[in-house]
């Protein structure tokens, strides 16, 4: 059985992006779950593939459910469409959009073919993730376990940061300035006479 990976860009910057192994015969619909996983992002908004050329037109439209919208063409249903049936070419890209009011676009590229299953997946993976996702609905982050393992790492707790600097030497230099102000003292007696 073979194993597609696609690489799935999020359009508005390609250096992030998820990896996703499916099986030949798993539907689009598989898909569209595994790459909303992937990103972290919730499944309330509708969605649809289109087929798409190396300059990323859009083609044939294979849709979550048929939506209230004119269509040159019906749809397709992820549903009903495995992704081999789509496959034409080696380097097949198609185009997701997720959220039509919010307007996420992502870049699918079939990157790889295996012949063989890694028996320790299950089907549809996520096999790589680059780069933070995007927020679906705001800013990330301010909560995120990422910033807090971020503060671990490096200290930010609040605690740590209120007192500002630490008092680590200043004995030292207490006992400096005293000794900096007596020799002026003992110059200022000593006036030459």
């Amino acid at each position: 059985m073979a194993i597609l990976r696609f690489r799935t860009y999020w359009e508005e910057d390609e250096s992030i992006y998820r990896d996703v192994a499916i099986r030949h015969t798993q539907t689009f619909l598989d898909l569209h779950h595994a790459i909303l996983k992937s990103y972290e992002f919730d499944n309330k908004h509708k969605a649809t593939f289109y087929r798409s050329n190396d300059a990323w037109q859009r083609g044939r439209e294979i849709s979550f459910e048929e939506y209230d919208k004119q269509y040159k063409v019906a749809p397709l249903l992820m549903s009903e469409v495995t992704i081999g049936s789509e496959i034409k070419d080696p380097t097949q890209k198609f185009v997701y959009e997720y959220d039509f009011n919010k307007n996420w676009h992502f870049m699918v590229e079939l990157i790889q073919v295996d012949k063989d299953e890694n028996g320790k997946l299950e089907y549809p993976a996520c096999i790589r993730t680059e780069g933070m996702a995007p927020s679906q609905y705001g800013t990330k982050g301010l909560v995120d376990k990422r910033l807090a393992e971020m503060e671990e790492k490096y200290d930010l707790q609040p605690e740590a940061m209120k007192d500002g600097f630490g008092s680590e030497g200043e004995e030292d230099n207490m006992e400096t300035d005293e000794t900096e102000e007596a020799s002026e003292d003992s110059q200022d007696a000593n006036d030459g006479f």
